[in-house]
Formats: structure tokens, sequence, C-alpha cells
């Protein structure tokens, strides 16, 4: 008996996504600034999104099903922000100075997934990194290492 209403739970609940992200959810809010990052110069690049899902996949140990819900709550939420603040200002109080570190390497990775780097780009990422509090020394440290990391080798330390 109790194997069969858990069967029935199991039916029922296959048709719902496995991840249901609450509006606060802080990945939504990493979610949403990677997307913004990885719109900044005006193309989205197949790389990008590749990068982008490897990058939550990994960080947040989610299935795809999750993974997908996730990037459809981040694009909501990114469709309705005017800016970076909605994002940054949660993000920064949740997560400690290493963490914030992190999250600017993460948004290099995004960008350097294409091999290029745009202005824009680089604009999108020192405004984040300003609002988390991330230091310009750190912002180009995490920029030298992401190039690094897609293979780029050394860079100019100009911005």
């Amino acid at each position: 008996m109790l194997d069969r209403l858990q069967a029935f739970f199991q039916s029922v609940m296959q048709d719902r996504p496995k991840a249901v992200f609450a509006p606060d959810d802080p990945r939504i809010a990493v979610a949403a600034l990677c997307l913004q990052v990885m719109e900044a110069d005006g193309v989205v690049r197949d790389a990008e999104r590749v990068k982008l899902r490897e990058i939550l996949k990994d960080q947040y140990a989610l299935d795809d099903a999750a993974l997908d819900a996730l990037i459809a709550a981040g694009q909501d939420a990114e469709s309705e922000a005017v800016d970076y603040y909605r994002f940054t200002t949660e993000l920064k109080r949740q997560l400690n100075e290493e963490q914030r570190q992190q999250l600017v390497g993460l948004l290099w990775d995004i960008v350097y997934a294409d091999g290029n780097r745009s202005e824009m780009e680089d604009h999108a990422i020192w405004r984040v990194a300003d609002l988390l509090g991330v230091s310009a020394r750190e912002r180009i440290v995490q920029r030298q290492e992401a190039a690094e990391r897609a293979g780029l080798g050394a860079i100019d330390d100009a911005s």
C-alpha cells in the first residue's frame, strides 16, 4: 500500500519541475548577473551559453531540470531588472569576501568563453564588482586567472 502511494506521488510530481526557486534565492541573482554579463556586448554566443550552464551546474550541483529552472528564473529576474543593484545588494549581504571575488571570477569565465573581451563586458564586470565590494586589484586578478583558464595566457593590466 505504501509503495503504491509513493509511486502515485512520484508520478504526479514527475510533470513538475524538480527545483522551484524562491524569488529571493541567491542562485537566481547569480544566474541573472551571468546573463547580464553575457548580453553586455550585444551578442550572446553558444560558447557563452555552454559556459553558463557548466558554471551553474558545477557551482550548485544541479541536474538538468533544476539547471533549466534556474536559468529560466534568472532570465525572468534579469528581464525585470533595470540595473545590477537589485542582484548585488542581496549577494553582498549573503556572500563573504572570498565568495564575492569568486563570483567576479565566474563572470570573467563567461566573458572569455567566446575568446573575446569587449569594452562593454569590462564595464559590466567593473560595475558588478564595485557593487559587490570587490576591489579593482582583485577584479584584475580574477580577470587574469579567467584568461589563463580560457587558455588566453597573460593579458594586460590596464583595466
